[in-house]
């Protein structure tokens, strides 16, 4: 089948991961939304998954053969929506406003820093890389900061009490989650990591153990995720490193 331009139609197959990439998109995109009705957990929900299906789409298009420049691009777009500017907005609506001009300068901040940080990401992928550089991502990831920016508001939720009454909570996960992303520090890509084959089975167990408790305890699954995550920052540095001076 051919267009009235006269180009063959891509088969459907090939638009699931930009329809993915859409989906991703607009549930980062309603988080603002239940913000706005004050439904803060749903609105928190959202955001981690447009971060699964954010994950999920370029594998996907990578499975299909169906990745392109249109859908990197669109990526790109969508990310910022869902983890630049959704998460600032839900913080300043939850906590930020008290401060006022104060709050709204900070809720910029994170998203220029956001736009930053992926601008330099799709600068650089087109740069040839040695294999092993694969495994690390100059900056944390988009998706991982937004997750560090809302940790005080899962905390929140994991106590089952409000801290809308300490916006310097929320302005210091900010800054640290709006820094990390435009500095220099390489942090592990999980995707890209290998295994030794004697690991996997605890990978595994791990897995499910993780699992088990994401669904007895989320708040406090996640929250600990993002302490995790952060502790294993200067492990990476460091592994970075040593695998640059070996090589």
């Amino acid at each position: 089948m051919k267009t009235a331009s006269g180009l063959k139609a891509p088969p459907l197959v090939r638009i699931i991961p930009n329809a993915i990439t859409i989906t991703a998109l607009c549930t980062g995109l309603s988080a603002i939304r239940f913000a706005l009705l004050e439904r803060w957990e749903l609105a928190v929900s959202l955001i981690l998954i447009a971060a699964i299906l954010d994950a999920l789409d370029g594998r996907i298009a990578r499975f299909l053969r169906a990745d392109s420049h249109f859908g990197a691009e669109l990526d790109s777009l969508s990310d910022f929506i869902s983890f630049g500017v959704a998460p600032a907005v839900v913080i300043y609506l939850y906590s930020l406003h008290l401060w006022k001009g104060t709050g709204w300068a900070l809720t910029l901040f994170f998203s220029t820093c956001m736009a930053l940080r992926l601008a330099r990401f799709n600068t650089s992928m087109d740069t040839p890389k040695p294999d092993w550089i694969k495994q690390f991502s100059i900056g944390v990831p988009a998706p991982a900061g937004a997750f560090l920016a809302l940790l005080p508001l899962m905390v929140s939720f994991a106590h089952e009490e409000s801290f809308q009454n300490f916006p310097f909570l929320f302005a210091f996960s900010i800054l640290i989650s709006g820094l990390l992303m435009i500095s220099r520090i390489p942090t592990f890509v999980l995707k890209n990591s290998r295994i030794p084959h004697r690991y996997v089975r605890l990978l595994l167990m791990a897995v499910a153990i993780f699992m088990a408790a994401l669904f007895s305890a989320p708040w406090w699954t996640l929250s600990i995720g993002a302490i995790l995550y952060l502790l294993s920052i200067p492990v990476s540095f460091w592994t970075y490193h040593q695998k640059k001076n070996v090589k």
